[in-house]
């Protein structure tokens, strides 16, 4: 990457991650996926109980694999046969829950939008840690550029990977339609938290998931 750009892009996160910071997130620069893995490593221990929200970032950084390594004790979601009614409820009760973001706003407020609820229900209560994993492409300056986001790139992508019977898997942005295939029902917005801590971010400098 040119360095005049690179200087731009770390200047932008570096301003994302005091403001994580100042709403009691912890939050993290890695300028790959290996690092992000590597600093995973230190933030949960061993033997801890682990679940995930869907997420192709967790993939492409190498994490699901990381969680199947016989580390953790693992609710794996993409396990063949699994019950995932019974994972989804699993997560809730573990030690540390694994997701990414649709967006993250340079004010830093983390921004998702879900169709069943259960992600942004266990970064929102449940699990005593939870763990955001994000290329940098997910920062956005603000909150209503979030939105954009969701609806123009996030929602599209997502209903094509997933073949749901939407107007935004044929046209490739939000209609806010009426489909019973929709994937946008749960909107959260995740500000200043109240456990500081609980929420940790990792942002890595890759272009990663949707």
């Amino acid at each position: 990457m040119d360095a005049s750009l690179n200087a731009v892009i770390e200047k932008k996160i570096n301003r994302t991650i005091g403001n994580l910071q100042n709403n009691k997130m912890d939050a993290y620069y890695v300028k790959t996926c290996k690092d992000a893995v590597n600093l995973i490593d230190q933030l949960c221990a061993e033997g801890k109980s682990v679940a995930v929200g869907g997420s192709m970032t967790l993939f492409e950084c190498g994490i699901i694999d990381y969680l199947r390594s016989g580390k953790y004790q693992f609710f794996d979601r993409y396990a063949p046969g699994v019950d995932v009614g019974k994972v989804f409820r699993q997560a809730f009760f573990c030690d540390t829950f694994f997701t990414s973001s649709n967006a993250i706003t340079e004010q830093g407020e983390l921004y998702n939008v879900d169709g069943n609820g259960n992600r942004v229900a266990a970064m929102i209560f449940g699990p005593k840690s939870v763990i955001v994993v994000a290329g940098y492409n997910k920062i956005v300056a603000d909150l209503e550029a979030a939105r954009r986001r969701v609806s123009d790139i996030a929602a599209p992508a997502n209903a094509m990977r997933l073949d749901k019977k939407t107007p935004c898997k044929v046209l490739g942005a939000c209609q806010n339609c009426r489909s019973d295939d929709r994937i946008c029902a749960d909107y959260v917005i995740h500000g200043q938290q109240t456990a500081k801590g609980r929420i940790k971010v990792i942002i890595v400098g890759e272009q990663l998931g949707y």
